[in-house]
This record gives C-alpha cells, structure tokens and sequence, in this order.
C-alpha cells in the first residue's frame, strides 16, 4: 500500500495587488499577475479567491484555473538562481506552499487545505504555461524559455469544496487517481506513454480531463 505523503503547508495567499498595463503589451491591454501576500483568511469560491480576478479571461481562470500554486523550494531555486528575492505572489501564484510536491502531484489529485468543514478541497488540473505577460513582469532575458527549461512550473487547481484558507494551514493530498501522470510529464512535452495513461485514466472515470489537457494527450498518442 502507498504511504500517504506527509502534509505540507500553505505559506502565503495571495490576491491581485493592482491591474497594471501589460509591458510591451497592446495599448490598454492590462494584466492581473501583481499578486500579493494578504493577511488572515480569505474566502475561496469555484472561481478562487475572493478579492482576485484575472484580466485574459482567455487563458487564465475559469473552474479549471481557479487558483494557481507554486512551491516555497522551487521559489528558492529561482532566488538563487537570479540572485533576486522571490516574494509570494511575485509569480502571478494565489497559493505559495511548503512541503508538497508540485510538480509531482498527479493530474486529478486532490488537496485538503485548512481543516475540513472550514477549508477547502483542490483539484490539480495542469500546470501553468508560461507567457510573455509574465516575462514582462519579471523583466528577465529569455525568461519563457528558462522557466519553461527549468520543469518547475507550478499547478493550476479546480476548487471543489469552496471554504476558506489562510498562511498557516495544512496541505494534505486526500486521494490519487494512480495514472502516475505528474504535472511534470504534461509540459512542455507530453510523452505517448503518459497522454495514453491519462486518455485510458478518463475513459474508466478515474480523472476528468480539461478540453486543453485531452488534447494535448490526443496529440502525444498520435505521435506515437
């Protein structure tokens, strides 16, 4: 039998700060990445947190993209690698936690975050794709391409127990489908081995797919 992984924490919430314009954006194209640490308990519905929004609708947000995750250890890579702090938020994330594998959740896994009854339950989804919105944001040379190198893209979640979270409550991994298909394996290449274990995963109703995720692992099959 699998042992359970031990919990880990959320350390930061954060929600939009400020819309600012997109550098080197269109003219009146805005963006809501400015996210920021806010204290206490915020309040969590299917559409993420309350106080937050996102501006391309297109691409980010929606039930799928409820709310994004990104890891205090991979943060702490990127701070040494770029000799610059990485503040909570700082990577357009809603949750920063600590402890858990991001990029080793499986797709449809499921979090417990803050106490049952009060907290809520996440669905991993897919993982973040990065954009020229955010390489504006962080002012970096190449830095769709070295984020997108370096695998540690952080997780997407569906909300399916709304409630409320703050910093400070656990993350515990309450279920696994059992497909193996990590976050890790879906981008940027998906392997024929891993979109055929998620395709086969649906098709039994052991995990729902995104329209965005199906083709993805349509296209790695055919590839096959």
């Amino acid at each position: 039998m699998e042992t359970a992984p031990a919990p880990g924490r959320l350390t930061a919430v954060c929600v939009v700060h400020e819309i600012v314009p997109v550098v080197d954006g269109e003219p009146g194209e805005v963006t809501a990445i400015d996210k920021r640490q806010v204290a206490g308990a915020v309040e969590v519905g299917v559409l993420g947190l309350a106080g937050d929004t996102q501006c391309d609708t297109a691409h980010h947000g929606g039930p799928p993209k409820a709310l994004y995750a990104y890891a205090d250890e991979d943060a702490a890579w990127w701070a040494a690698e770029l000799g610059r702090e990485i503040t909570p938020g700082l990577f357009g994330e809603n949750l920063r936690t600590s402890g858990i594998d991001v990029g080793g959740a499986e797709i449809g896994e499921r979090w417990q975050v803050g106490e049952p009854g009060t907290g809520i339950v996440v669905e991993v989804t897919y993982p973040r794709i990065p954009c020229m919105t955010f390489q504006g944001r962080m002012g970096e040379d190449r830095w769709v391409k070295r984020f997108t190198d370096h695998g540690a893209m952080g997780t997407y979640l569906r909300v399916v127990v709304p409630g409320r979270v703050a910093a400070g409550d656990l993350v515990t991994v309450v279920s696994r489908p059992g497909h193996g298909v990590r976050v890790a394996d879906v981008y940027p290449t998906m392997s024929a081995a891993a979109g055929r274990a998620l395709l086969d995963a649906a098709d039994v109703g052991v995990v729902t797919l995104e329209p965005e995720l199906r083709e993805a692992a349509d296209r790695a099959t055919a590839r096959s």
